[in-house]
């Protein structure tokens, strides 16, 4: 079954309710970054790359990325890397085009680790950034503080984005009253994840998994809830975001809003929030007759039937292929694919292999 959805807390940051919903496109837009956290999780694939990404979606320009954001009626958009601030321009260009493509209310969030100068605060404030989350290296605010005073200046909301280090429980408390003191309007506490690309580092920290089936590093869960009550009297909101549910929650609510609004006319989205339809393996020359026989046997409208010259691959309402698999003796499949852009392929059943 799809995720239910959990209500916004209160003084929750927008760009958190937002991605809660799955309405936030996310835009990378460089895999640079010089600073080598050990629990980075990036991919190989992503990492130290320029190739810009909206989603799943590798894009040549922003007209492709706002293509990606109408796709899937984004409301927002959080943008990511690598370091965004390492491509200063290219991130304050993509401010500019997705305001001007969606409009003012279109929300904008950005993450950095590095206390960028107030002059470049200024410009994404100009821009139209509506949010900037800093990724504090060292724990403190000592680098940041004029970037983050500079950045609430120009209009922008300020928060701390961190993942909950187990190993780095005091520092972390103490952080807690440096915030309170400052512009500072959020604290995000995310679950510490062993990846692929970070176990070996997390080996070395003597880190291991929580248990269950998400990949949470054991005792990261139990600090962040343990920050989130210190803080409860403090002048900013803490909110602490499991791993389970940034895979579960956030990811299937973009997959599934994106779905729906792309969904052919012949498609249906699935529990798992996948699309699937019917298919019979055609090949080009024999496509317009078998298509013609098709549609008057099974009494289709036009919009319901579609020959796929990638796959070779006439495709049609699943419930139209399971009435016709038992008459058949050419494959009639029933076809699983991602509703992202490049529509992955995860599942292939034959209806009719007992014939």
């Amino acid at each position: 079954m799809a995720s239910e959805i959990a209500p916004p807390e209160a003084n929750e940051a927008e760009g958190c309710v937002q991605c809660q919903r799955g309405s936030k496109l996310v835009l990378f837009v460089t895999g640079r970054c010089h600073w080598g956290c050990d629990y980075c999780p990036l991919s190989e694939n992503r990492r130290e790359s320029p190739d810009m990404f909206a989603n799943e979606r590798r894009c040549q320009n922003f007209d492709e990325v706002i293509e990606e954001g109408r796709a899937m009626r984004a409301t927002g958009t959080g943008i990511t890397g690598g370091d965004p601030m390492l491509d200063f321009d290219k991130t304050v260009e993509a401010v500019r085009a997705l305001k001007d493509a969606f409009g003012p209310e279109h929300h904008i969030h950005c993450y950095t680790s590095i206390p960028i100068k107030p002059a470049q605060a200024k410009e994404l404030g100009e821009a139209g950034l509506d949010e900037l989350r800093f990724h504090l290296l060292d724990l403190t605010l000592d680098r940041y503080r004029d970037s983050i005073n500079a950045a609430s200046e120009a209009g922008i909301c300020v928060g701390i984005e961190l993942p909950a280090e187990p190993d780095k429980h005091e520092k972390m408390h103490a952080l807690l009253q440096e915030l309170h003191d400052s512009p500072v309007e959020f604290l995000n506490l995310n679950e510490l994840e062993i990846t692929v690309g970070n176990q070996h580092n997390m080996d070395v920290r003597g880190f291991n998994l929580a248990g269950g089936i998400t990949a949470a590093a054991e005792g990261s869960a139990e600090l962040a809830i343990e920050l989130k009550l210190a803080a409860e009297d403090l002048d900013f909101h803490v909110k602490f975001c499991t791993a389970s549910y940034k895979d579960a929650g956030q990811l299937r609510s973009r997959f599934r809003r994106r779905g729906e609004a792309t969904l052919r006319p012949y498609e249906v989205l699935s529990e798992d929030d996948t699309i699937l339809f019917g298919a019979i393996p055609c090949s080009l020359e024999d496509a317009a007759d078998d298509m013609n026989e098709l549609t008057e046997y099974l009494q289709l409208h036009e919009n319901w039937i579609r020959f796929d010259g990638s796959t070779r691959r006439i495709e049609i309402p699943l419930s139209a292929a399971e009435d016709i698999a038992s008459h058949l003796t050419v494959p009639v499949l029933m076809v699983e694919v991602h509703p992202t852009h490049e529509r992955l392929e995860v599942g292939v059943v034959n209806l009719n292999q007992h014939r």
